[in-house]
């Protein structure tokens, strides 16, 4: 039986995992004719703290600012590298689990979710747990966990 995905959202946060769920997104989206839904989710449990004297309103427009610098050199990558185009970028604020588990996939009738094994450290993930694990968990669309790049090869660390 052939599984054909429509709209595929690949969340991503600057990691190599990320970065490697991305470039696979890419390839299986152009390969099923699907749309591609880049997201970036900036968690607001952390701007409750006070960094440096800044107001949440400053962090909260510095980090989109950012963002939005990230997610648009992935849309060119994927332009100008692999001439897909059918890709949309978002942000979002929030806490990622649930965002990505639950309220994007609803809103924008994602039928796949394709992301890294891990974007946290050890040490982030004792915390604040993984938010890969918790997706896998949740979803109520299929989860790809994508550990190897496109040639499905591991890759060098």
């Amino acid at each position: 039986m052939s599984q054909e995905y429509e709209n595929i959202l690949v969340p991503v946060d600057g990691s190599k995992q990320a970065e490697l769920a991305f470039n696979k997104a890419v390839a299986t989206a152009k390969r099923n004719g699907a749309h591609l839904d880049l997201l970036n989710v900036i968690d607001t449990r952390a701007m409750s703290y006070n960094f440096a004297g800044m107001s949440d309103g400053s962090i909260a427009y510095q980090l989109v600012d950012k963002s939005k610098e990230y997610l648009d050199e992935l849309l060119e990558r994927a332009k100008n590298e692999e001439g897909f185009d059918n890709i949309d970028i978002h942000i979002r604020l929030g806490n990622p689990k649930t965002v990505v588990s639950f309220d994007f996939p609803r809103d924008h009738h994602n039928d796949l979710i394709m992301m890294g094994a891990s974007g946290l450290s050890r040490v982030q993930r004792a915390m604040v747990g993984s938010v890969t694990s918790f997706v896998k968990r949740n979803a109520q669309v299929d989860v790809l966990v994508v550990r190897t790049d496109v040639n499905n090869k591991l890759p060098e660390k």
